[in-house]
């Protein structure tokens, strides 16, 4: 990718399609990725671990995969729910480029790809699904997140995959302290060096606190 980082707005890099054949919702598919973006040649691990520790989508409703890159949790969400509207939310414009081109693909009309500030204010989701760009540094990873979060409908929960070695234990921390009252956050699970952090926003009156027997 030369300088290029996967959160690049607009890759100099050459784009370089390729194919590539991933299992998505209990499916096997051939997507189409590129250069420039995240995991251009896998499903990647982290992904992986997420998609396979989340428990069934919410069937209708605004669901979240914020920092798309290709597409393979925007992707899994639209086939699993078919009547729902899945935004696909990146700053990369190659990503969502792929994203669109793989949900039409696919057949999918159920799928927005669009920046971050082209997601109308109002819009609040079911539930928020991400494996987030940890590399993009600290203030700027907190500064997605409490964006975001905030925009989970009431008695939601999001779904976070972050790499054990890239700090998932101080972002629970953090996220703990952050938000509340309202919210809570729990490891939901551990695979392959990874933790899959399920961040619940409460209700009013407030649900329970999470616990394993709630997962």
């Amino acid at each position: 990718m030369g300088s290029d980082h996967y959160f690049t707005a607009a890759p100099a890099s050459p784009e370089n399609l390729r194919s590539i054949r991933v299992s998505l919702a209990g499916r096997e598919l051939d997507v189409t990725t590129a250069g420039g973006v995240f995991s251009p040649d896998r499903l990647d691990a982290g992904t992986a671990v997420l998609l396979a520790s989340m428990p069934p989508v919410p069937p209708g409703g605004n669901l979240l995969d914020l920092g798309s890159g290709w597409g393979p949790i925007t992707l899994s969400m639209a086939l699993s729910a078919p009547h729902a509207t899945v935004w696909a939310v990146d700053v990369n414009e190659r990503a969502l480029d792929l994203v669109r081109r793989n949900a039409k693909a696919l057949g999918l009309t159920n799928v927005n790809a669009s920046l971050p500030d082209d997601v109308p204010e109002h819009v609040t989701f079911r539930t928020i699904r991400s494996n987030p760009p940890i590399r993009v540094g600290k203030n700027e990873l907190h500064g997605l997140l409490e964006k975001w979060i905030p925009r989970l409908d009431e008695r939601s929960d999001a779904w976070l995959v972050v790499q054990r070695n890239l700090g998932a234990d101080s972002l629970q921390r953090w996220i703990a302290s952050t938000f509340q009252p309202g919210y809570s956050v729990f490891r939901a699970s551990t695979g392959k060096g990874y933790r899959v952090l399920k961040v619940r926003r409460h209700g009013t009156p407030p649900t329970e606190p999470i616990t394993v027997s709630g997962l």
